[in-house]
C-alpha cells in the first residue's frame, strides 16, 4: 500500500481545506471510507458505500476528472438525488477508488448532503 494525500475543500469562497493522508492500493479503498475515517463531517455516508443514497456527494475539479474516471450508469442515476444540484464533476465518493495515481487529489464538498 502507498500513502497519498487527499484534500477536501469545504464550501464557500474561503472554505477551509482539510488535507488527509490515506492508504491507497491497486484494489482501491473508497474516497468515502477515507473521508469518514478522517472525520470529514460533510460526508454523511448514510448507506455505508452501497450506492443506495447520495450522501457522500463530492465535486471533482476538471483537472482530476479523467484520472478519477467517469461514473457508472448506477452512480449517474443516483447523482440525480443529491441534496444540491449536481455539477459536471459531481461524483459519489463511495465510488471513487483511491490508487497511487490520485496522490494530490482534491475534491469540493457540497453545502449539504440532505
Amino acid at each position: 500500500m502507498t500513502t497519498i494525500t487527499v484534500r477536501f475543500v469545504q464550501p464557500g469562497p474561503h472554505g477551509p481545506r482539510i488535507d488527509t493522508e490515506v492508504q491507497a492500493s491497486a484494489d482501491g479503498r473508497s474516497l468515502m471510507k477515507a473521508a469518514v475515517d478522517a472525520g470529514i463531517d460533510a460526508i454523511a455516508a448514510d448507506c455505508g458505500g452501497n450506492l443506495t443514497c447520495a450522501t457522500c456527494h463530492v465535486i471533482v475539479p476538471p483537472e482530476w476528472q479523467a484520472r478519477v474516471g467517469a461514473p457508472s450508469a448506477d452512480e449517474d442515476t443516483m447523482l440525480d438525488y443529491t441534496a444540491v444540484p449536481r455539477q459536471s464533476g459531481s461524483r459519489l465518493s463511495c465510488q471513487i477508488r483511491l490508487h497511487p495515481e490520485l496522490d494530490g487529489l482534491w475534491v469540493e464538498l457540497p453545502e449539504r448532503q440532505y
